[in-house]
């Protein structure tokens, strides 16, 4: 199998959940959600961005958002900042959880791309501590904690707004231009995560933050699970401008599974075969080249395409590639070596 490196999943929330059962759930699975340990070496998962993110009290994903998004057009209002008291219990439950899995033996929290290749050639699964919207940094020595406690990839929004920047809010059809960029403590958060080399994550983050962010970063410009607005015009997809920023720094896409970021009317229903995803693909490949584009499943936080159900799955798609006729060097760039690449241009080698 061509190994895969995914860039964003949500696992940590089930692992949180599970209570006493959590060594279970990642050792042996329970057969719901979309990613363990078994599903992830049946589907040659060798690693990715395991996300730490805390939950709205009012959740944007309640029944009525739910059946709003289910039949576009919809516009749902962003959810309220969440304090850091508030998030920080929870970010603190979600590291532990990813710490318990390392010391299991078959995962490994990596800080380096050496690291990365060498959990990989070890067979262990090689993880990324990942956190999607900064409201656990209540300032910049808390952000040294983190890193110190082996955070190296930062989004620094969720869908709303923090004390750095602005999300944007799920609607479909709609454009990421909402909203303000970052406030002054954003731009402070930019410049330190570029010393310590924590990579920046722009997937959820405003039209107007995304360019002071290009503005401000020293480094290639990512966004770890996004899909092409001009494909599925969602507010979460990202418009040819920004494709053309972030290739012109180097940077890079990894492709979101979700099925209504992925659907051309942003549909809910489920989407057969490949034909959606590798439109996407082909779009994103055409602004951002073969070093370009990478994988971001989003599993475990949204609703995956029937081929692509769990990560037990990945190889389907790494099939309906090579048939799509991208050649076998350029489906292992997208699978995992450009993850790779990136991340040596963002954290060195």
């Amino acid at each position: 199998m061509i190994p895969v490196f995914d860039g964003h999943n949500d696992f940590l929330q089930r692992m949180v959940d599970a209570g006493a059962g959590r060594d279970r759930l990642w050792s042996k699975g329970d057969g719901t959600g979309h990613l363990d340990l078994p599903r992830m070496q049946a589907g040659g998962v060798a690693g990715g961005f395991f996300a730490i993110w805390t939950p709205s009290p009012d959740s944007e994903d309640d029944a009525a958002a739910a059946v709003m998004k289910a039949n576009p057009p919809f516009a749902l209002p962003l959810p309220d900042e969440v304090s850091n008291a508030d998030s920080l219990p929870r970010a603190l439950a979600q590291a532990g959880q990813l710490m318990a899995m390392e010391r299991t033996g078959t995962l490994k929290i990596c800080r380096s791309a050496a690291d990365i290749r060498a959990a990989m050639a070890e067979g262990k699964i090689a993880a990324i501590l990942h956190i999607e919207g900064a409201e656990p940094i209540a300032d910049m020595d808390a952000l040294h904690l983190w890193h110190a406690m082996g955070l190296r990839s930062l989004g620094p929004v969720w869908s709303r707004p923090t004390r750095y920047a602005h999300g944007v809010p799920f609607a479909f059809p709609g454009s990421p231009d909402t909203g303000a960029g970052l406030t002054d403590a954003g731009k402070q958060l930019v410049r330190e995560c570029n010393s310590l080399r924590i990579m920046l994550d722009l997937s959820h983050l405003n039209e107007k933050g995304f360019d002071d962010i290009s503005a401000l970063s020293d480094a290639p410009l990512v966004a770890s699970h996004s899909c092409a607005h001009a494909v599925a015009p969602s507010t979460r997809n990202l418009t040819d401008r920004q494709l053309q920023v972030i290739a012109d720094s180097k940077g890079l896409v990894g492709l979101n599974y979700a099925v209504g970021f992925l659907h051309p009317q942003g549909l809910r229903d489920p989407i057969h075969g490949f034909d959606i995803v590798l439109r996407h693909l082909d779009h994103l490949l055409s602004f951002l080249g073969e070093d370009g584009v990478a994988l971001g499943s989003d599993f475990d936080g949204a609703q995956m395409p029937e081929d692509l159900s769990d990560a037990s799955k990945q190889q389907n798609l790494i099939q309906a590639m090579l048939d799509h006729g991208y050649g076998q060097e350029l489906v292992e760039k997208i699978a995992y070596r450009n993850w790779i690449g990136v991340l040596e241009r963002t954290w060195g080698h």
